[in-house]
C-alpha cells in the first residue's frame, strides 16, 4: 500500500477509519483519496484497505487573515 508517496505493509486487514487513527491523523480536518476517488467520511469505517491501495491524506491547516498595506489576505493553505 502507499501512503502520500510512502509505501507501507499492512500487518493485517484493517479499515480505513483504523488505520488513520493509528497513523495519529485528526479525522476531522482531512480528506482521503483512495485509488484516486474521494472517500466520504461516513465511509471510514466500512472500507477495508488492501495491499494494493494507494491513499492520499490531505490536512487542512486554518489560519487567521493577516492585512497587508490595507489588503486581506486570508491563509487557504492545504498541505499534503
Amino acid at each position: 500500500m502507499h501512503v502520500n508517496g510512502v509505501e507501507m505493509t499492512l500487518e493485517q486487514s484493517v479499515s480505513l477509519q483504523d488505520f488513520l487513527m493509528a497513523q495519529g491523523y485528526d479525522i476531522r480536518t482531512i480528506a482521503v483519496e483512495r485509488n484516486e476517488e474521494i472517500v466520504p467520511k461516513a465511509d471510514y469505517a466500512d472500507i477495508m484497505l488492501q495491499d494494493t491501495d494507494i491513499l492520499e491524506v490531505v490536512h487542512f491547516m486554518g489560519g487567521g487573515q493577516e492585512t497587508i498595506g490595507g489588503h486581506s489576505n486570508a491563509d487557504k493553505t492545504i498541505s499534503r
